[in-house]
């Protein structure tokens, strides 16, 4: 087998689609990224990656906290137009019902089945375009019609990724196995 190169390339796949929500000089802001990752499990946290330049990157700089916000596939329009254009120049706070948890500085979507409220215990600049933050996740919601069993539930939710290479939206695909399962039956090549 031989293999393409392609230089170095942050080929991870899926990226989930998620909107970032902060206060910017004291007014609720939103930005849709797919650079997001779960940073630890014991305290809950979450990074994300975002252009230094972007209007929400001045918020959560300024209050030291954000929103995960995980849209559905029926609000793909919408994530779209969020991350396509600034809130320097558009309000997008009237696009939807925003409330707030435990922090009151992390603006987040009630339109929006799943939301994490997040508090930033690490910033990294690695001198490139992007700051990483690092949010402890201080409360999640979601609403009982997402749920299954008292969980969030990723066919109820319908959430979207990103390609980067391509720039399109896909949906999450059908139920493949049980993790911690199928591998216990497992004895080589399949």
């Amino acid at each position: 087998m031989k293999k393409q190169r392609f230089g170095p390339q942050p080929f991870l796949y899926p990226m989930p689609t998620v909107i970032v929500g902060a206060l910017v000089n004291g007014k609720p802001n939103f930005n849709t990224i797919a650079y997001v990752g779960i940073a630890g499990s014991r305290p809950p946290m979450i990074s994300i990656s975002m252009d230094k330049g972007r209007f929400t990157h001045q918020g959560i700089a300024q209050t030291g906290t954000f929103s995960i916000n995980i849209p559905s596939e029926r609000m793909v329009g919408i994530t779209d137009f969020i991350g396509i254009y600034s809130g320097r120049k558009k309000d997008k706070t009237a696009l939807f019902s925003v409330f707030y948890g435990e922090l009151k500085t992390a603006p987040m979507i009630e339109e929006c089945p799943v939301n994490l409220e997040c508090e930033v215990i690490e910033t990294m600049d690695f001198g490139g375009k992007n700051s990483l933050f690092v949010g402890k996740i201080v409360e999640s919601y979601a609403e009982k019609q997402y749920c299954t069993e008292g969980y969030p539930d990723i066919e109820k939710i319908r959430p979207f990724v990103f390609t980067r290479q391509d720039h399109n939206y896909w949906k999450v695909g059908e139920h493949l196995a049980e993790a911690f399962s199928v591998g216990r039956s497992y004895q080589g090549e399949e």
